[in-house]
């Protein structure tokens, strides 16, 4: 082929996948029961959040709730612009702060899976001015990617120093690298929370594609996803739009003024609505579960998922209490630009907050429910993370919503059906072909047979037999339900072909 074809050849195929891109929607998932229980909870909501921003004397306030891949209601207080009396909405565009990290690490993630890069790489290997750096010890390892990404580098955490050098130029960035770095500890060993990483990965960005990361993240994510509002300088976004923000001092509000944008963007620079962010928020919730429906997003589901996964433990509080007064202890990790959490009765949260001087923000998703709130406040460091727990607490407790279920597989629908009809008597069990080899060495045929005859004549005559519950695509728990009683009766499959049960349990529901 001419070298004109070849271009003509890659120009049409990148603007197919861009247009396939660029109409990307979120699946939207419908349960009328389940959303009318949600629905019924959203008054409490409205009052929770409202009280809560009176109370911190937040000058506007503007929230989201998503679920199923739907912002399905919003709210908004105050002003985002005191002295002109500018009425906060949903369409008001406020500074995020932190939550900017998971769109600059999701952008590397898209250079990873493009093969640009790998998330092992030296840093300096993008970044020469990094090649001198003095680590803390002689034996601290080099500084990768994936260092940067979980706040593992030994950088010391930043806060505030870092939100006041958001309009800082590239060159000020690789002259503080040229002037070696303080390190707080080496490289892989300790969670420490640094900005100063995330504005690496943003140069690293830079320097893969041959584009600033502002404009990488614009074309990449963004414009996909529909974010058309969102930005990055303040100048840029119509006064009407626009929150200022302020901090509460001696009892009244002061303006803070706004910085522009510049390499700690990176960072903390993006400038949203709660409109733009809900599709966001819709695009993460997208990738759960697993499943083999087309992957047409700006990243691949399962590089999303990666992004989720806690990969440096960062605290753990034995005693937290939920608002209720219900004690739950959590543990905490980084993920890719997320923070993770994990309380104990398993729900699993991932999201981030947001600081600066003006600002205060956070979102949170539990992919297991399909559900997630996003919430933003103009007030410096407003605290968002716990009226968030909050509010995602009351829905599931209120709605008494479960984890989205796993559709239970072939194959454990078929050794459901295959066991039942051996119980109780386990007749031929042996030659049945169902079990796996170490079956029978580790049970005892005449004990199995004993429980289940006992269970089955203590339940009398078996009225119906429960769809399996999937705790996994090789594991799940099914009931039996008789006249006078109700057991259970879960199996673990092996990772043979065909999958054969290799641990099995009963017992009776207790009342």
């Amino acid at each position: 082929m001419k070298p004109s074809f070849l271009r003509l050849f890659a120009l049409l195929f990148f603007s197919t996948f861009l247009l396939r891109a660029q109409s990307y929607k979120p699946p939207v998932f419908t349960d009328p029961e389940r959303m009318k229980k949600i629905e019924a909870v959203l008054p409490t909501i409205d009052k929770i959040y409202k009280e809560y921003a009176e109370k911190n004397h937040f000058p506007g306030f503007t929230y989201g709730v998503v679920v199923d891949g739907k912002l399905i209601h919003t709210g908004s207080l105050g002003y985002t612009d005191l002295s002109k009396k500018t009425t906060a909405n949903t369409q008001s565009l406020f500074r995020i702060a932190s939550m900017s990290k998971s769109f600059t690490t999701m952008a590397i993630l898209q250079l990873r899976d493009a093969g640009k890069l790998n998330l092992d790489d030296r840093a300096d290997k993008y970044i020469p001015e990094m090649k001198n750096t003095k680590l803390l010890t002689a034996d601290a390892p080099a500084i990768t990617i994936r260092h940067l990404l979980t706040h593992a580098a030994g950088f010391p955490e930043d806060n505030p120093w870092g939100d006041r050098q958001l309009a800082d130029t590239n060159e000020e960035l690789l002259k503080l690298l040229q002037s070696q770095v303080a390190f707080s500890n080496a490289p892989g060993v300790a969670y420490e929370y640094s900005n100063l990483g995330i504005t690496l990965l943003g140069y690293i960005i830079q320097k893969v594609s041959g584009k600033t990361y502002q404009q990488f993240i614009n074309e990449n994510i963004l414009q996909p996803l529909g974010m058309t509002h969102t930005k990055w300088e303040y100048t840029e976004v119509p006064a009407d739009k626009l929150a200022h923000g302020y901090r509460w001092r001696d009892g009244q509000w002061v303006e803070e003024p706004l910085l522009h944008d510049g390499a700690y963007g990176a960072m903390g620079g993006l400038i949203t609505s709660i409109e733009d962010f809900s599709k966001y928020t819709a695009y993460h919730l997208a990738a759960w579960p697993p499943k083999d429906d087309a992957d047409n997003g700006p990243l691949k589901r399962s590089s999303i998922r990666e992004m989720h996964q806690p990969w440096n433990i960062s605290g753990f509080a034995p005693n937290y209490k939920y608002p209720s007064g219900r004690p739950c202890a959590t543990v905490s990790a980084y993920c890719y630009g997320l923070n993770w959490m994990r309380d104990c009765e398993g729900r699993e949260y991932v999201g981030h907050s947001g600081g600066l001087p003006g600002f205060g923000s956070n979102w949170r998703i539990l992919p297991q429910y399909g559900i997630g709130v996003v919430a933003f406040a103009n007030l410096t460091y407003a605290s968002t993370v716990p009226i968030n727990l909050r509010v995602l607490d009351t829905i599931i407790v209120s709605a008494k919503l479960q984890p989205r279920q796993l559709p239970a597989s072939d194959i454990l629908k078929k050794r459901q059906k295959e066991l039942t009809q051996l119980l109780p008597d386990w007749k031929n069990a042996e030659a049945s072909g169902l079990f796996a080899e170490n079956f029978f060495a580790d049970y005892s045929l005449e004990a199995l047979k004993k429980e289940a005859a006992t269970l089955f004549k203590k339940a009398g005559k078996i009225v119906s037999v429960k769809e399996i519950v999937p705790e996994n695509q090789l594991r799940g728990r099914y009931l039996i339900e008789g006249e006078k009683a109700t057991f259970w009766v879960s199996f673990t499959l092996t990772p043979e072909n065909p999958p054969l049960i290799q641990e099995y349990h009963i017992g009776e529901v207790k009342k």
